[in-house]
């Protein structure tokens, strides 16, 4: 991937002469979804796929960005007098309003960039290849221009920028996974006060399998930013009863118990998920550490069908996986991971049942979907790198 990307350097900008490559991940979540705003835990880790970075700099202010993935969008040229979201960056929005941030904190770039992009994320697969494109920005503007930030910084620099320059509400998740990973640990992370603690994901006699519906509805964005202000409104219902900050605050028994303050149905239910999915996680951690994968499995199994039916995320395509991959003996737990409406399940599968489990999810996905389901058999890496 080095040579890839400071090939395609040399060949659109003259030279890659004093060029560095960069990596940053993107994650796979294995439990606690949509828990990440609402103040709850979350247990994601990074992955060995993500995105690479050729970069350079400039004698000038001016920048030049170029996706190896969206050849068609040829080379995009932006300055840094010119940090504005804009249709016409396309994907650039991204690593723009990563420069941006830097630059509200008072972190400025002095020169300009010339940057070849490669990943290996599937584009729309819900692998976070926006959130490893932002660290994977952080990470080299950090090591180009010197300045002091933490890896955790990198990670709210990569979801502020996204929130207020792409306005995406997104949490933290995505971000903190992409620059804190760890190989072979997911990521017991509090989103509440950021605390986290690393558990080891060795998975013996099993693999992880990212399975991609190969769809993505235009639902992303803005159901997304719903599903939070519905959050948001069932939280300021339940203030007004009992003292809490966030939904991660409250067991399901405390819940249960204030639940009828909450107006609206829809919200009750958004808010049902967040506090119910938050303490499966907590469990969830809980059965790993004791190497109980069985009871790990079925934690994410009551995930779906409470991100299915009380969040209302999944989609009929994403259904059909979940439903065919919990048919097939040896499969251990499958759900929904990511935003939702669309993207990929994630499965922990038996060594003996991998081959079985993707000739029968994948014939049985043509034959009730009319599409081809694309499977990755995943591995746990680190977080962010400079690629000797």
């Amino acid at each position: 991937m080095k040579k890839t990307v400071l090939k395609k350097m040399e060949e659109l900008y003259g030279d890659a002469n004093g060029a560095k490559v960069y990596f940053a991940p993107g994650r796979v979540n294995m439990i606690g979804e949509h828990t990440d705003y609402n103040g709850g835990h979350v247990f994601p880790c990074a992955l060995t796929i993500g995105t690479y970075a050729a970069v350079k700099k400039r004698a000038d202010r001016k920048l030049r960005f170029y996706s190896m993935n969206l050849e068609k969008l040829g080379v995009i040229e932006s300055s840094l007098d010119d940090l504005k979201p804009s249709d016409a960056a396309d994907w650039t929005n991204y690593p723009k309003g990563v420069m941006w941030a830097f630059a509200e904190r008072g972190m400025k770039m002095d020169c300009g960039l010339d940057i070849v992009l490669n990943g290996n994320i599937p584009n729309g697969s819900g692998l976070s290849s926006s959130a490893s494109l932002e660290v994977l920005t952080g990470f080299y503007l950090r090591d180009l221009f010197g300045f002091d930030v933490t890896n955790v910084d990198l990670a709210l620099i990569g979801q502020y920028s996204e929130n207020n320059f792409n306005g995406m509400n997104c949490g933290i998740m995505d971000q903190f996974a992409s620059a804190m990973g760890k190989k072979d640990h997911a990521i017991f992370l509090d989103t509440a006060d950021l605390s986290y603690q690393y558990a080891p994901l060795v998975l013996d006699g099993a693999k992880i399998i990212v399975t991609n519906s190969n769809v993505k509805h235009s639902l992303v964005n803005s159901g997304y930013n719903t599903r939070r202000k519905e959050s948001e409104q069932a939280l300021a219902d339940l203030q007004k009863v009992v003292e809490i900050k966030s939904l991660g605050d409250l067991t399901e028994e405390e819940f249960e118990a204030n639940k009828s303050a909450i107006q609206d149905a829809v919200c009750a239910k958004r808010a049902k998920h967040a506090v119910y999915e938050n303490q499966r996680t907590i469990r969830a951690v809980e059965a790993l550490k004791a190497n109980n994968l069985k009871e790990f499995g079925e934690l994410m199994n009551a995930s779906h069908v409470s991100l299915r039916d009380d969040y209302e995320v999944s989609c009929d395509e994403i259904d059909v996986l979940v439903e065919e991959a919990w048919k097939v003996d040896g499969v251990i737990g499958s759900r929904i991971t990511g935003g939702g409406f669309g993207g990929c399940t994630v499965s922990i599968v038996k060594d003996e049942a991998v081959e079985a489990f993707q000739e029968k999810v994948g014939a049985a996905y043509q034959a009730r979907v009319g599409k081809t389901a694309d499977f990755y058999v995943v591995e746990i890496g680190d977080g962010p790198s400079i690629v000797e």
